[in-house]
């Protein structure tokens, strides 16, 4: 039986990891000049629907539509006919990468919030394939989570990272900003109108507040009975139907929700293991749909009754991304059908009398991946996705990538002996992949019937409340994982899994408070570099600057711990120099460590931020990328000052087949060729 074995290691962070900054269009291949090397595209490798937020309301021909924003650069607001899949509106929202946030004014207007700009768009009815961009609500708050709507057209938005809660007037376009309804929580992450009064939900901390809309003064509502420890846990959701809340609580995968009954003031019922991310508004009889333990059911407040409709749904996402009422007009869907979307653009029924149900295909399109990750194999190079998620193998040559849906892929990396092994968010899960089988993802993106799990998942990290495996590296036929941990904490961990006894050691707080961000390996000892920051944007740091480490996987101890650039906050990116030193970028410095005792031996001062960059070994030189539009080559044994080889925007790095270099840039891959 596969064991994990805890280590506490009394030293020295924690990491925030924000999305990749959006890149704007792909540049055009170069061809070598002033004895640079070729750039050629090969170009997006990742493609695929992801739906977040949404609502059913009015589309453009006056009937219910399923609406969504689906992420893509930019980011779009989609209409689609619950009937038939059609899509009726598929508009562009210009300076966002997809939102969460989706409502709809009693007179047919859409309102949609988004990321990382924090921006809020308006479509009305008859405006087609456009928006109305209303800029940012409040100008220092990067993300909107979710909207509401009272009875006379207002909006009312809850962000991060400030925590505020807003409203924009429908009749003048004016903003109030209510602040903080809960003083120190730095994420409204749920939010809900009822007879004058505005619900939200925070994170970190699970608190419900109340906020009078036309007063401002807010209170908080009890904690429902049985929680507990409102510590790392959020709000996901809040929906005000028919006089009630449904409240849950915990994450993305199923949790316990709670019913409060808004009249009596008091908290009526849980629902143990409901997903999200909304609830059906109510019903003839006052009962609602939502799913349960992975079957779509209707619950009535009443009697606080749950019954199955039969309708169950697989993989590991199971949300209702929007979910409502709608007559189909369609033979065995009489009357109002149930109707709703999934994660990756599917849509679902079920009509109440006949009990029919389906799930079907919609005509939402896809859209380019960012590359979150990259690594190169014997024969073929690999890019993991960002939020989307996906693997695709690339041919190193032509560029044709096979696309394989899958979670968000914070790391990869080939072994020696040909497996492929993942990172993944959330939850800092490790996979393993035999590219030589089928792919066959049971969560994701199941293969040919009877096929085993591959990827297969070695190892999950949640009960050590990590959530991003963030890199990866092989050390005497072991997998050093470095991660960032979950919520608002501090203190990743490092990971040491043995393939062949399917144990795991786990080293948490390896440098203390911070996350391991990059892992490089050689003789028996692991070398990562390190970050400052936490789990969320709003963790505040403990540490100042992040450190390089060196650990004995034979004798799991800490080596040594260092400090290689004074005032760099974060190390991103290690690898092993042919003088056998170990180097690293530090914000805009590369630096070079003496293994045995970390002595910084060298810094070179090449960028002129502070983002950092990724830094790969190619037989004697070193590829450095900075300021996310250069990269250098270095060659660790001489003097000479780096060469600056590619001015292009790039975000990863990596050494591929034949030793070429590729990089990405947003959702875009490039191959450099030496000069001729």
């Amino acid at each position: 039986m596969p064991s994990t074995r805890i280590l506490a290691a009394a030293v020295l962070g924690a990491a925030v990891l924000v999305p990749p900054a959006a890149a704007g269009p792909a540049a055009a291949g170069t061809a070598p000049s002033a004895g640079r090397p070729a750039v050629v595209p090969l170009g997006t490798p990742l493609s695929d629907v992801l739906l977040i937020g949404g609502t059913v309301a009015p589309g453009p021909n006056g009937r219910p539509a399923l609406w969504n924003i689906s992420t893509g650069t930019p980011a779009r607001l989609n209409a689609v006919d619950p009937a038939t899949g059609a899509s009726l509106v598929s508009a562009p929202l210009p300076g966002a990468e997809g939102g969460w946030a989706v409502t709809a004014a009693p007179d047919g207007t859409i309102y949609a919030g988004t990321y990382n700009g924090g921006r809020l768009y308006r479509w009305r009815p008859g405006a087609g394939d456009t928006v109305e961009d209303l800029g940012r609500p409040l100008a220092d708050q990067s993300f909107i989570w979710r909207l509401t709507t009272d009875p006379d057209g207002n909006v009312y938005g809850g962000t991060s990272p400030g925590g505020r809660l807003f409203r924009l007037d429908a009749r003048t376009g004016d903003i109030r900003d209510y602040g903080q309804p809960v003083p120190g929580q730095g994420y409204i992450k749920s939010i809900a109108y009822a007879n004058g009064k505005v619900y939200t939900g925070s994170y970190a901390e699970a608190h419900i507040a109340e906020t009078d809309a036309a007063t401002g003064a807010a209170r908080e509502l009890p904690a429902p009975p049985g929680l507990g420890d409102i510590g790392n846990k959020q709000v996901y959701d809040i929906n005000e139907r028919g006089g009630r809340l449904y409240v849950r609580i915990g994450s993305a995968f199923p949790s316990p929700m709670f019913v409060y009954d808004l009249a009596a003031g008091q908290w009526a019922d849980e629902i143990p293991d409901a997903h999200g991310l909304d609830v059906s508004p109510a019903g003839d009889d006052g009962e609602v749909y939502l799913i349960q333990k992975s079957e779509l059911k209707r619950y009535d407040p009443k009697t606080r009754q749950l019954t199955g409709t039969g309708l169950a749904f697989t993989g590991r996402v199971q949300n209702a991304r929007s979910i409502g009422w709608a007559e189909l007009g369609l033979p065995d869907y009489p009357g109002r059908s149930v109707v709703g979307t999934l994660w990756r653009g599917e849509m679902f029924r079920y009509n109440p009398q006949t009990g029919k149900f389906a799930i079907l295909p919609t005509e939402v399109k896809r859209e380019p991946i960012e590359i979150l990750s990259l690594a190169g194999g014997r024969t073929s190079v690999y890019a993991g996705g960002f939020l989307n998620g996906g693997l695709s193998i690339v041919d190193p040559d032509s560029g044709k990538a096979v696309f394989n849906r899958f979670s968000q892929v914070e790391s990869v990396m080939e072994t020696a002996g040909g497996k492929v092994w993942i990172g993944a968010y959330p939850e800092a899960r490790l996979y393993a992949h035999d590219p030589a089988q089928p792919w066959s993802s049971p969560e994701y993106s199941p293969g040919p019937p009877g096929a085993a799990d591959n990827p297969r998942l070695a190892i999950n990290l949640k009960p050590h409340v990590q959530m991003r495996a963030r890199a990866l590296a092989e050390v005497d036929g072991r997998i050093a994982v470095g991660t960032v941990p979950e919520g608002d904490r501090l203190g990743g961990a490092l990971v040491l899994h043995d393939p062949r006894s399917g144990e795991s050691e786990v080293v948490r707080n390896v440098v203390q408070d911070q996350s391991v961000f990059g892992l490089a390996a050689r003789r028996g000892v692991v070398y990562g570099g390190t970050s400052i920051t936490g789990g969320l944007s709003t963790t505040p740091p403990t540490r100042k600057e992040g450190t390089v480490f060196a650990w004995d996987a034979a004798r799991s101890r800490k080596l040594w711990e260092t400090v290689p650039v004074p005032g760099a906050g974060t190390v991103s990116s290690v690898a092993i120099g042919s003088d056998g030193n170990l180097w690293g970028i530090a914000g805009r410095t590369v630096f070079a460590v003496e293994p045995r005792r970390g002595t910084v031996v060298r810094r070179l001062a090449l960028g002129t931020g502070t983002a950092g960059g990724d830094l790969v070994t190619a037989g004697r030189v070193l590829y450095a990328g900075l300021d996310g539009d250069k990269i250098f080559r270095i060659d660790p044994r001489s003097p000479r000052t780096p060469t600056l080889v590619v001015e292009h925007r790039n975000r990863r790095l990596a050494v591929g087949p034949g030793g070429r270099l590729f990089f990405s840039d947003g959702a875009d891959l490039y191959r450099v060729d030496p000069q001729h």
